[in-house]
């Protein structure tokens, strides 16, 4: 699907815009992001800009059968899977965010996952974790405490920017999360 790329001043004018979850009950897996991007904000669609590695990780690992467009975010509860943030608000980085707000969206979080109920909930991003969880040596993958009887497990940002995590690692480590969410 072809889509309208917005304007330098769309993008500059997304700050604090929001995205809507893509949500709903009993879903294999909720992804959080961290915060939506200034271009995601200006698109309305999560993990929207390009080079971000999100939605091809999710095909390479199994979760969906092609290429999602961000665009076709609506698709997700299909294959099972959901998408929040743990802040609502774009910023041009995440760095923009304060731990305070990292630790308000875990109570947010906290709240969907009581009425949405998904197996799984990964966190996309180490850091982001570490500090709205209150959890500063978590490692990547399962963690012991979970949401609400849900399972948490936290993967690496899939941004572009994060160029430790190269697609082929990315696809590993969302592919463990897809095994484990299909054995429940």
């Amino acid at each position: 699907m072809k889509r309208k790329r917005p304007t330098v001043e769309d993008v500059k004018q997304a700050r604090g815009k929001k995205i809507r979850d893509v949500i709903a009950p009993d879903l294999h897996v909720l992804f959080c992001g961290i915060n939506p991007g200034l271009y995601s904000g200006a698109v309305g669609f999560h993990f929207a800009r390009p080079g971000n590695r999100f939605w091809r990780a999710l095909l390479d690992s199994g979760f969906t059968d092609r290429i999602l467009d961000p665009s076709e975010q609506a698709l997700l509860p299909e294959y099972g899977c959901g998408i929040t943030n743990l802040v609502a608000r774009s910023t041009a980085v995440a760095a923009e965010l304060s731990a305070d707000e990292l630790r308000r969206g875990r109570g947010n979080l906290k709240r969907k996952v009581g009425k949405y109920k998904p197996r799984y909930v990964a966190v996309l991003g180490i850091g982001a974790y570490r500090t709205a969880f209150e959890a500063p040596k978590a490692v990547l993958g399962p963690q012991s405490e979970m949401i609400r009887g849900t399972r948490l497990w936290v993967l690496p940002n899939p941004s572009g920017l994060n160029a430790r995590y190269q697609p082929p690692l990315l696809a590993e480590l969302f592919g463990d999360l897809r095994a484990a969410a299909r054995r429940e």
